[in-house]
């Protein structure tokens, strides 16, 4: 075990997570790595993997998901994720029940019951390959009645359920697909076997991170997140850091070396981004008085974010084409140089 301090947390995440350092060639290979890639925010996330890729081009995302190598779906905390197409069947069954069984006690008041979730299924293995809006006309027209969150929560119990994903794009819309149809050679793990490669991935391009982040992360059982770390650990180093715990890629500390000058740079992210979203205590990257900046009120939305020297120093927007920065009072704020030099980096 090494022990650093806090300060350096920030810049190792940043090329764990190839934000900074060499990046991969395959869009693909980018969401492989980080396990799953918050999605909820469609743009937002073709950006974030884009800006992990060797050549930043969304087109190659969305010829990605074009090509049924990427998939979304509710893995885990019933949030929208990107995932690689042939893990989506073993993550499934690990990151859905807790959000299944919450759904299931919100069934009841918006009006629907296990009969209509059998009939929404039906309607759509026979509708799909469509749009959200087509597939819910289908379902408006057998009586169904999808207003009032009631066509989402059909969908995304389908979903969970692994029997829709969203696939390809239809124009700037993406098209729900049959999984089976979709993703004919999914990958079979026994369930901790795939417990330990979740884990893996996760500590792997998140970290430096401790235990409860990836609990977090997942929202799984607190035995499964047991069974997930020590099956990954013989393959993860350890760091100390202020007393605690923090589990990450053995490779990453001279990965930092190598690429330190960048790390410490700026980068813009769009909001949702993994460097914020895939942990669950943020304040080894953000000053606690800052927090209500990135998600005003805790409304669960999340503005973009400037990182420099490997902490969130500000958020920003684009007006008339060009970075418009809010910097925080706290930390070093990045230059309007290197702003600008980052705003132009971003994916096209």
């Amino acid at each position: 075990m090494t022990t650093r301090g806090a300060s350096e947390i920030g810049l190792l995440r940043l090329v764990a997570s190839r934000v900074a350092g060499p990046r991969d060639d395959d869009p693909a290979d980018v969401v492989r790595h980080l396990g799953a890639v918050q999605a909820q925010d469609l743009p937002g996330a073709v950006t974030s993997v884009a800006l992990r890729t060797a050549s930043r081009s969304r087109a190659a995302v969305i010829a990605a998901c074009d090509a049924g190598a990427v998939v979304r779906s509710w893995p885990m905390r019933g949030t929208l994720h990107a995932v690689p197409a042939e893990d989506l069947g073993w993550m499934l069954p690990l990151g859905t029940p807790r959000p299944r069984a919450q759904a299931a006690r919100r069934r009841g008041e918006l009006g629907l019951g296990d009969a209509d979730v059998d009939r929404a299924r039906e309607l759509a293995l026979g509708a799909v390959p469509a749009t959200r809006a087509a597939l819910f006309a289908v379902w408006e027209e057998a009586g169904l009645a999808p207003a009032k969150g009631r066509g989402y929560h059909l969908l995304a119990e389908l979903a969970q359920t692994g029997v829709l994903c969203f696939g390809p794009f239809e124009g700037s819309e993406p098209v729900i697909v049959d999984v089976a149809r979709w993703i004919p050679a999914p990958r079979h793990l026994e369930r901790d076997e795939a417990l330990g490669e979740w884990a893996r991935r996760y500590f792997r391009s998140h970290g430096p991170a401790p235990v409860s982040d990836f609990a977090g992360w997942t929202g799984v059982p607190a035995a499964d997140v047991r069974t997930a770390v020590a099956l990954a650990r013989p393959d993860l180093a350890t760091m100390d850091v202020d007393g605690t715990e923090y589990l990450l890629d053995p490779a990453v500390p001279d990965l930092l070396a190598a690429h330190r000058r960048e790390a410490l740079g700026a980068h813009l992210l769009p909001g949702f981004d993994e460097f914020v979203l895939g942990h669950r205590h943020r304040d080894d990257v953000l000053d606690p008085a800052e927090r209500d900046r990135i998600c005003p009120g805790g409304n669960g939305v999340f503005r973009a974010t400037v990182v420099h020297r490997g902490r969130i120093t500000g958020t920003w927007t684009v007006t008339r084409g060009r970075p418009e920065v809010t910097a925080f009072g706290r930390g070093a704020p990045a230059s309007e140089t290197a702003v600008t030099k980052a705003f132009a980096r971003l994916p096209a």
